[in-house]
């Protein structure tokens, strides 16, 4: 009898931030991808135990907005169950403050509006792990102005010029990236429409966005599947 294909569950908080790279990876190896909205989902949300691999994307709302978008609790708690079974999960820039909250470390605004592409710098334990294929100093993109102390028991694994938590990991099964290693550069201009008035109240050039992005995305996606490969891998799912 063939074995059925693993699963992956996605949760997207705005249609224009995908999972990019990571996605494409997933379908070339047979995933079934099931894709959810949870601000949508109102208590239809699935087990969070059952898929072989969970995805939490980012969105424009920080996770202490309970009051304002009361899916939250839900969410975090999801996450938290998901944590609890130690099957894997990958949280990017919102999807990795769900992480931190989901693992009693605060999540807050970090002061500064981090926007554009900069230098992804790691840590000694960083360039132990899967990050450092994406190399040490690389330009790498980041869209965000929250962020997270480090959860008890974790290590920082990346920093930047601006933030100084950009990633951690737990054990090999749960993955939390501040920054945008999933970005594709044909999904740029869908980032700028959807982020139009946040671009513009910080005066944030898009010339710059755009030129930045044609001269990096394309090895970006090159090292990010490579890095997503060895993370899959070590978690077993691959």
């Amino acid at each position: 009898m063939k074995s059925p294909s693993p699963s992956a569950l996605v949760l997207s908080h705005v249609s224009f931030e995908d999972t990019g790279t990571l996605g494409r990876l997933l379908e070339t190896r047979g995933f079934r991808i099931q894709p959810i909205e949870p601000g949508l989902s109102a208590g239809a949300v699935p087990d969070p135990k059952a898929p072989d691999l969970v995805v939490v994307l980012g969105g424009p709302i920080g996770v202490y907005e309970e009051a304002r978008f009361p899916f939250l609790k839900q969410e975090i708690d999801f996450v938290e169950r998901r944590l609890s079974s130690k099957k894997p999960i990958v949280g990017i820039c919102l999807g990795a403050q769900l992480i931190a909250k989901a693992l009693g470390a605060r999540v807050y605004p970090s002061k500064t509006t981090e926007i554009g592409w900069f230098p992804l710098h790691l840590t000694d334990a960083g360039r132990d792990s899967p990050l450092a294929l994406l190399g040490d100093g690389a330009p790498m993109l980041h869209w965000h102005e929250d962020t997270f102390d480090l959860p008890e028991g974790t290590s920082n694994l990346a920093w930047s010029d601006r933030v100084s938590h950009q990633a951690f990991m737990v054990d090999q099964s749960a993955l939390a990236l501040q920054f945008h290693p999933e970005i594709r550069g044909e999904s740029l201009e869908r980032w700028l429409i959807g982020h139009a008035f946040e671009l513009a109240s910080r005066n944030i050039d898009l010339s710059i966005l755009r030129r930045q992005t044609k001269e990096y995305a394309m090895d970006l996606e090159r090292r990010a599947e490579a890095f997503f490969s060895r993370w899959l891998s070590d978690a077993g799912l691959l």
